[in-house]
């Protein structure tokens, strides 16, 4: 055999071996790795810390709580609770038929959706005022951002001294001419209460309005300017589209806030409040710690829940078919 033969045979010998061993680049011929049982189950051992305690703090008194809706219990059976007498669900009937539950919801209800009614507005209105620059525009977005920032208890006493009989507000409408009344007392303390709630919760509509503001593009700023669109028609189809979600959000975080809301009433009005301002966290605390009726209580508090899941749910769920309905959402 000669040496042409033999250097030809060599260099084919070595193009097959090439050509036969495998590509470690190639997608196909990575290696795959097996999972282990630890491996697999890791995102699930770490959320054990944060379940644990959303059982502790959420999962444990909820469960308590239906518990005790379903009990007898007072001020006489409150050192044995557990073994109070089981009456079903007597407290859900006694809640809602003779009891001022219904009223209190009512209430709460209302006023909340009439707090949201009028703070709406003045947040779009401050968010639009203040979102070019000019001078002092950092000054003026501190001050009002100063009703948020103050503890509830706080803004409740000081309005609570404002509008104590012959205070500031009554010397200042007696001034004019105008008898005022009673601001804590009676029917006018009503409208005291969504006075005050509107003064300290419209800064958060304002922040998540302004926030939506700064998501207008610049480009849709100066093509409205170019088409000559008057200032009514560039707020309606230019900037309100982009606040849609931040008022959806910002009007059902007020709406449950509101409605959960003990702190404002209870230091602005006292306890027992008056009646045109019992609220729903009011009589459940005063049938509680007050009455005694924990039972009762329980079944309010339970109730209340309900009262607040509803509108969640419905949001939760807008939310859902709107993430359905986008192009990269999952149909």
């Amino acid at each position: 055999m000669s040496t042409d033969s033999l250097t030809a045979g060599k260099s084919t010998r070595r193009k097959s071996s090439r050509a036969a061993k495998p590509d470690p680049q190639s997608p196909d011929n990575t290696p795959r790795r097996r999972k282990g049982l630890s491996e697999r189950n890791r995102p699930l051992w770490m959320l054990i810390p944060g379940g644990l305690l959303m059982v502790i703090i959420i999962v444990v008194p909820l469960v308590l709580g239906i518990f005790m809706s379903g009990l007898d219990l007072d001020q006489y059976s409150l050192r044995q609770w557990v073994s109070a007498p089981f009456i079903g669900v007597q407290n859900f009937i006694e809640a809602l038929t003779a009891s001022p539950l219904l009223h209190a919801i009512w209430l709460s209800v209302s006023y909340s959706l009439l707090a949201m009614v009028v703070t709406i507005p003045l947040g779009i209105a401050g968010a639009v005022a203040t979102q070019n620059a000019f001078k002092g525009r950092a000054v003026i977005r501190s001050i009002f951002l100063v009703p948020y920032v103050l503890p509830s208890f706080v803004v409740a006493t000081v309005w609570r001294t404002m509008f104590q009989p012959g205070s500031v507000i009554d010397s200042a409408l007696h001034s004019v001419g105008i008898d005022p009344g009673l601001w804590l007392n009676g029917p006018q303390s009503y409208w005291t209460l969504i006075l005050v709630q509107i003064w300290a919760s419209w800064p958060f509509v304002y922040l998540l309005a302004l926030s939506g503001l700064q998501s207008v593009d610049h480009e849709v700023h100066e093509a409205s300017a170019l088409d000559g669109a008057l200032w009514w028609n560039k707020l309606r189809y230019v900037v309100f589209p982009y606040l849609k979600g931040p008022l959806s959000l910002a009007f059902l975080i007020g709406m449950l806030h509101h409605i959960n809301n003990f702190t404002l009433p209870f230091v602005l009005f006292g306890v027992p409040a008056p009646s045109d301002v019992e609220l729903l966290p009011i009589l459940t605390y005063v049938t509680s710690f007050q009455s005694f009726r924990f039972g009762l209580s329980a079944a309010m508090a339970f109730v209340s829940l309900i009262l607040i899941a509803i509108p969640l749910f419905v949001y939760l769920r807008a939310v859902k078919l709107d993430d359905a309905e986008t192009p990269g959402g999952k149909k």
